[in-house]
């Protein structure tokens, strides 16, 4: 699934495949037996699987970043257990970190990689964490962490990674800028855009199965955990879930200490209804009309030895979710400034529930 990063214009989602009946193999006039309509039942799960497989990578191409794993980084910065009064130690070791990465990236000849990095290590920029190597990883604070009344944690799809994560970034400084506008008096917020784990690529197996998930899940939750440590007992935490995050943020929802979750963009969350994913949180949901993730199956498929697929529709009256107004937001839109999205995810954030419209 694809980047929450804002975008301007979408391409056109990819014309659906459909089976064809052949002249050499024409359809039996007779109702078949038991092991006839078996073998129909299993041809049509596996057309189904194919088709969500090759739907499912397609929303995705818009955003797509090559990765380079052989891009040399120096290892991740050793912090002892982070507390409020030891962040900008933590930030200003991490931005180190990521001005050697450059220099790294640079000399290994990899101008692409060196420019991220080096807009990273910027003295503007809060990198609670920072991990030069391959895809790359970062974890970074727009805000006050420690004095935030309100957070939101932003968990990315697909083919985010270093080289693409400009894009993450307009996000998540697109969302701080709208709480910031909305906050009341008084309220402190903060954003932590978290790219805490190797997402999938774009047009491969990954993208349609949860083992990129499944791996993730345990990295949310300890990232919730730190913040709880770190922001005041008194804040709320929402985490904002696009597209394959949605995925991710499903298979860790029984375990989080969060207030909200909103899913949009979503494909499917693994369970069939909100209630299945066992969160003590209140479940958000959000599609825009100009989404064609619309259009990928929602399906659970079992094939070979791995599940493809992610159920149920969040935003289908039976999944359960609070379903809220996304307007005519396209796939890579939920985060533009201005937006009808980008306005009800900060009401979301803010805990605002009676002001967020509904669809």
């Amino acid at each position: 699934m694809g980047h929450a990063p804002p975008q301007t214009t979408d391409p056109q989602p990819p014309t659906a495949l459909t089976p064809h009946h052949h002249e050499d193999h024409p359809q039996p006039t007779a109702r078949p037996g038991r092991a006839g309509r078996a073998g129909t039942h299993r041809l049509h799960a596996w057309r189904r699987a194919l088709l969500a497989t090759l739907l499912t990578a397609a929303i995705v191409a818009p955003l797509s970043g090559a990765a380079r794993p052989g891009i040399p980084a120096p290892a991740p910065a050793v912090l002892g257990p982070l507390t409020p009064a030891k962040l900008p130690t933590a930030y200003a070791a991490n931005r180190a970190n990521a001005d050697e990465a450059a220099r790294m990236a640079a000399a290994h000849g990899d101008t692409r990689r060196a420019a991220a990095d080096r807009a990273l290590a910027a003295p503007s920029r809060h990198l609670l964490t920072f991990d030069g190597r391959g895809t790359g990883l970062a974890t970074e604070v727009l805000g006050d962490l420690a004095r935030a009344d309100r957070v939101a944690v932003l968990v990315p799809g697909s083919d985010t990674s270093l080289d693409t994560y400009a894009r993450f970034h307009r996000a998540s400084a697109a969302l701080y800028g709208d709480l910031t506008h909305r906050a009341p008096a008084g309220t402190r917020v903060a954003v932590v855009a978290w790219l805490g784990y190797r997402t999938p690529g774009t047009v491969s197996t990954t993208v349609a199965t949860t083992g990129r998930a499944d791996r993730a899940a345990p990295r949310l939750r300890a990232l919730v955990g730190r913040l709880r440590d770190l922001t005041p007992a008194r804040a709320r935490i929402a985490l904002l879930c696009h597209s394959y995050g949605s995925v991710v943020c499903g298979r860790s929802a029984h375990a989080l200490d969060v207030d909200d979750i909103a899913l949009v963009g979503s494909p499917g969350t693994g369970a069939h209804t909100a209630a299945g994913l066992r969160a003590n949180a209140r479940i958000w949901a959000a599609r825009g009309g100009g989404d064609w993730v619309a259009h990928v199956p929602h399906v659970r498929a079992d094939l070979l030895f791995t599940t493809v697929g992610f159920g149920t529709d969040p935003v289908s009256r039976g999944f359960g979710a609070r379903v809220f107004d996304a307007a005519g937001a396209g796939h890579s839109g939920y985060f533009l400034p201005g937006s009808v999205s980008l306005a009800n995810l900060a009401r979301i954030t803010l805990g605002e529930t009676s002001e967020v419209t509904r669809a």
